[in-house]
């Protein structure tokens, strides 16, 4: 709970940023120009002040006053500790003043500019790839691209003991007749606890048969080449597996694997680009009308 103290100093800051009473205005009207002008102090560290004018956009349009005053006495509060800790930093360590303000400008370059570069980024960038760029980069690159894991095309499917018809879904895994690729799919749907339909996508094996007794086969590999059908079960489900082809971990990924993130990449890459460009071009342009010099020591 807050001190009565407290609440007292809180309505006069929030009374200041309002500055609406009625009274203050007639006061203001009376003061001179130079009084008028003069910054309010709401709090001071030391040597450091917090002037009324550094608390401007605090509140947020539509705030109460209730949440105004807490948010600015909150504010204040923050002020004063760290006031209070630099001030007793700068009494027990040296401080480099030089590579405060270097750090400084960094961080606010990180924040004003970093705004400004998306966006600028996000009105110029061009998010069309090509698959001839997407080819000609994997081709280039493919050293890039080692697949860290075993990946399969092929059908999964998982569904409770006590589901119907389960004998015909090894036939209707090996049928490619529309109507029974339909039905697969028409019975998985109803019945599966966790399915993958055979199509031109890769998956990580471990991924695909996540939650399953085949997750805890121990070599994945020998598995991969023994078998391109397995079926196995445990206390509540059955588990059907037909691999249509694999690749193993260290060999080189196929295109398809790879080819959302290679996009992704080419995207990012134009980014940085850009990011490079907006920089030159404010430089240049800054140069050419003499914005900034470089005085000789």
């Amino acid at each position: 709970m807050r001190s009565i103290a407290q609440h007292i100093v809180s309505v006069v800051i929030f009374a200041g940023l309002l500055g609406m009473g009625g009274c203050d205005l007639i006061r203001m009207k009376k003061e001179k120009s130079e009084a008028e002008n003069a910054r309010k102090t709401v709090a001071r560290v030391h040597n450091s002040l917090l002037y009324q004018d550094e608390l401007v956009g605090i509140i947020p349009a539509g705030a109460t006053a209730d949440d105004s005053i807490a948010r600015v006495t909150a504010y204040v509060n923050s002020w004063i500790r760290k006031q209070l800790v630099i001030h007793e930093a700068t009494k027990n360590i040296d401080i480099n003043e030089a590579e405060v303000e270097r750090k400084v400008l960094d961080y606010r370059y990180s924040l004003i500019g970093y705004e400004y570069q998306n966006y600028y980024i996000q009105k110029n960038l061009n998010d069309s790839v090509s698959d001839q760029e997407i080819q000609e980069y994997y081709k280039s690159r493919q050293d890039n691209f080692i697949l860290k894991q075993n990946i399969v095309q092929g059908t999964y499917i998982k569904v409770p003991k006590e589901a119907p018809r389960t004998k015909r879904i090894k036939d209707l895994m090996y049928s490619r007749k529309e109507k029974d690729v339909a039905e697969l799919r028409s019975y998985c749907l109803s019945f599966s606890a966790a399915y993958h339909l055979a199509d031109s996508s890769w998956i990580e094996f471990d991924k695909l048969v996540v939650n399953s007794p085949l997750a805890e086969i121990p070599n994945k590999v020998q598995f991969l080449r023994s078998y391109n059908f397995y079926e196995t079960t445990d206390t509540e489900f059955l588990y059907f597996l037909k691999i249509d082809a694999y690749k193993m971990s260290d060999n080189i990924s196929p295109l398809e694997f790879v080819k959302q993130d290679i996009k992704n990449i080419i995207l990012n890459k134009r980014k940085v680009e850009l990011a490079r460009k907006l920089e030159d071009e404010v430089y240049e342009n800054a140069a050419k009308q003499n914005d900034f010099e470089i005085y000789n020591r």
